[in-house]
């Protein structure tokens, strides 16, 4: 009793601690063991197929009859074996009377199906020793094979590393299942040989395309070292544009796959290049013939219907696009890395203009599509960046907008717009214009869809105001410098600029109903007020013009009033302007690319001269918005007091201001105004309508010109003045910059000589050393 409860003890023990191991090991040894035994069995069968067509070969290449069977054996009472150890006799149509007395399951992948044996009816099965079938094995077998297609080389890498033994055991007995070399594109030579069927073609064509075909063959056979040359790009340039091969369009996805990664550093990655490139010229041609006629070759096998909507249908589900699949992504991963290794303007314009037409097919491949956004993003936004390959850039963002659903246009606005803050980090005379094309060109693809534009628009408005909302309150040291910076200024103008493109009358008379945008524009106004009062120093007045231009700008295109005399009016009381200035010989500071005024500049007459100009100026482009608004002179009224009180102050002598300059742009402001109020007294003065006509009100002067009011002439006369100083300011920095590349360039000239001058002394110094060796020598 006593021995029987302790191996009761043993057994639990047993199972509570190893049984549940010692199963899973016998369960794992049972796989690998049942693996090799199918491994083992596929090998019998392909040895018994290789030794039956050798036989047949032996026998003068008919097959004879084995077991004494008729040769009108019935398909569906055959075995596998059977019909592998027949011969491939005449497989006659089974009589419809006669009932199988097999009921088959799944039917193999090799074996034809009732319908082609009746079409293949008294005729001999012709294979060729490339063409010979592998035998499958039980349907379990054949279900294992299907699943095995799918393997990459990714994936068989990551079996070498996990289990090496059976690695090491499918390369000593099946190495063709770790082979990868362009497998996936040879479907491609197949889908072309079965779209150039001979049956089709007159026999004069036929000779000359199996001459093609053998010249081929002989120009692989002599370029065993995959070198390739001018003939074979020009050839298969000919095959694409005469007959859209697709056999042609694969080798040359190979070749330009090989130009792509030609200066890669990978040496694995150089080993499995399939061609060589040693030419430049060769280099030139396969880029040109890969970025011009590949798009059109896709085009003409797989044609994209495109409705007036701006809809595109492609036939995903075809049997050409699932084969083509492969050849695409191929393609389209080696632009994206010959990207990277580019510079020259016309190969980028080139390079990014062969994507635009690809747009429509890459849809389905969403990974490919988000690397493909991330690139092309970069090169729209680098600061490097020509104006060329921006626009470039511009029209692949655009078109994806256009054809992508709804996932593709939001990826594509978000990414726009944080290639946009990254790419306006630096900001200097340099790269404004970039900048400035930049939210020109990205203002466009927020209207293409405004459903989702005014989503992703108030994401990213709302996410200013909680980091503005952030550095009120948590009121710290350098809180506020997440607010003044250029990316944050830069991200309130681009938004200026959607609204102001999207939310103007014109836009909206020609869509028939109100922008989904216009909500918008209360909280981007709201948010840019509070940033620009968040420290109201004299140190940050360029920044606070800068936020009053971007104000400008809503209230010029959607006609919606702002209130910005008080922000002005504030610059104007601020200590700085109060007070007499220092006399200075500095550079005048440029307002157009500065957000904050370095210590130097504070309390000089240069200073203050700049920020009297800008007040002045955005005071006039303030009023002639309302120019010809019959309220203008009670609107002007609060102004011209405020202005008037200033200029007393400043004639003090003891705490006045004593800049002409800046008194004198003040005084004539006020003439204008006062000059413009009287000029719309008189008009309405002729009016016979009363306040509450608002139709009446809002129709008054509405198709007077405003250049013809006394403010409108001021403020042509004042852009003109202002383009043609900006215009001789530009001039003078190029020359600057020439001369600055001159000095540069006669710099490292200098340096060359004198390094060729120091190499030539070392050399006659070693020469003189020599001789006195040789003398020293025949002396001794």
């Amino acid at each position: 009793m006593a021995g029987a409860k302790k191996n009761f003890k043993a057994t639990k023990k047993f199972e509570k601690k190893h049984l549940k191991g010692v199963l899973d090991q016998r369960k794992a040894g049972a796989k690998i063991k049942q693996r090799q035994q199918i491994k083992a069995k596929k090998q019998s069968k392909r040895a018994n197929d290789a030794e039956f067509y050798k036989g047949g070969e032996a026998d003068g290449g008919r097959p004879g009859k084995p077991n004494g069977k008729s040769k009108t054996a019935n398909v569906n009472d055959m075995s596998v074996d059977d019909f592998f150890g027949g011969g491939f006799e005449i497989i006659e149509k089974s009589q419809p009377g006669k009932k199988t007395s097999k009921k088959l399951g799944k039917r193999k992948r090799d074996e034809p199906n009732e319908d082609e044996a009746a079409s293949d009816d008294g005729s001999d099965l012709e294979i060729s020793a490339d063409e010979l079938p592998m035998a499958s094995g039980s349907e379990d077998e054949g279900d294992e094979d299907d699943e095995d297609i799918g393997m990459s080389k990714e994936a068989m890498d990551a079996l070498a590393q996990d289990d090496p033994e059976f690695y090491k055991f499918l390369k000593e007995n099946d190495p063709e299942a770790l082979e990868f070399d362009d497998a996936d594109l040879a479907e491609v030579d197949e889908l072309s040989a079965s779209e150039e069927a001979e049956e089709d073609q007159p026999k004069k064509k036929r000779k000359k395309d199996k001459k093609q075909a053998k010249a081929d063959e002989l120009d692989e056979d002599d370029t065993d070292d995959n070198e390739l040359t001018r003939p074979m790009v020009a050839r298969w340039k000919a095959a694409m544009s005469e007959r859209q091969s697709l056999k042609a369009a694969r080798q040359v996805v190979l070749a330009f796959r090989s130009a792509a990664h030609l200066n890669t550093d990978d040496e694995t990655e150089e080993r499995k290049l399939p061609y060589k490139i040693s030419s430049p010229e060769v280099f030139h041609d396969i880029l040109i013939v890969a970025l011009k006629q590949i798009p059109e070759v896709l085009q003409h096998h797989v044609p994209i219907k495109e409705s007036s909507s701006g809809k595109v249908h492609v036939p995903t589900d075809s049997k050409k696009f699932k084969t083509l699949s492969m050849l695409l992504k191929s393609y389209v991963s080696a632009i994206l890395h010959l990207l990277g290794t580019l510079s020259d303007d016309a190969t980028l314009k080139l390079t990014l203009s062969a994507i635009t037409p690809l747009v429509p097919y890459l849809l389905s491949f969403r990974k490919l599509l988000k690397n493909l956004i991330k690139t092309v993003v970069e090169f729209w936004s680098q600061s490097t960046s020509s104006d060329t390959t921006r626009i470039t850039a511009f029209l692949v963002l655009r078109r994806l907008v256009v054809v992508g659903d709804k996932g593709v246009r939001e990826a594509v606005l978000k990414a726009t717009y944080q290639g946009l803050i990254a790419g306006s980090r630096v900001t200097n005379i340099n790269t404004i214009q970039g900048i400035n094309l930049m939210k020109n060109s990205a203002a466009e693809l927020w209207g293409l869809d405004q459903n989702i534009g005014y989503t992703t628009a108030f994401t990213f408005i709302r996410q200013l105001a909680i980091h503005l909302r952030n550095s009120i309150v948590h009121n710290q040291n350098d809180s506020y410098k997440t607010i003044y910076n250029w990316q944050y200024v830069h991200s309130l103008d681009f938004w200026s600029c959607v609204l102001a493109e999207h939310c103007s009358p014109l836009k909206e008379a020609e869509a028939g109903k109100e922008s989904q945008l216009k909500p918008l524009i209360y909280p981007l106004v709201q948010v840019t007020i509070g940033a620009m009062r968040l420290i109201p120093t004299a140190t940050y007045f360029p920044l606070r013009f800068q936020m009053i231009r971007s104000l400008l700008r809503i209230s010029r295109s959607t006609g919606t009033y702002i209130p910005l005399a008080s922000a002005l009016l504030e610059v104007l009381s601020s200590a700085e302007m109060r007070k007499s200035p220092k006399p200075s010989t500095i550079k005048p500071l440029d307002f157009h690319i500065a957000y904050k005024a370095p210590k130097s500049y504070l309390r000089t007459r240069v200073y203050q001269d700049g920020v009297g100009e800008q007040v002045v100026e955005l005071f006039s482009e303030y009023f002639v918005l309302w120019s010809t608004n019959i309220a203008f002179p009670e609107f002007a009224l609060p102004v011209i007091i405020m202005l008037k009180r200033w200029l007393k102050q400043s004639r003090k002598k003891t705490g006045g201001n004593n800049n002409n300059k800046v008194r004198a742009g003040l005084v004539l402001l006020v003439q204008k105004l006062e000059a413009n109020a009287k000029f719309i007294e008189g008009k309405r003065a002729k009016v016979d309508f009363a306040p509450k006509d608002r139709a009446q009100v809002d129709a008054f002067l509405k198709d007077f010109e405003w250049e013809k009011t006394p403010v409108g002439a001021y403020v042509v006369a004042q852009r003109k003045a202002g383009a043609e100083k900006a215009k001789m300011l530009e001039q003078a920095r190029k020359e600057d910059e020439r001369k600055r590349k001159e000095e540069e360039r006669e710099a490292l000239e200098e340096n060359a000589a004198e390094l060729d001058d120091d190499e030539d002394m070392e050399d006659f110094d070693d020469e003189d050393e020599d001789g006195e060796e040789e003398s020293s020598d025949e002396e001794d």
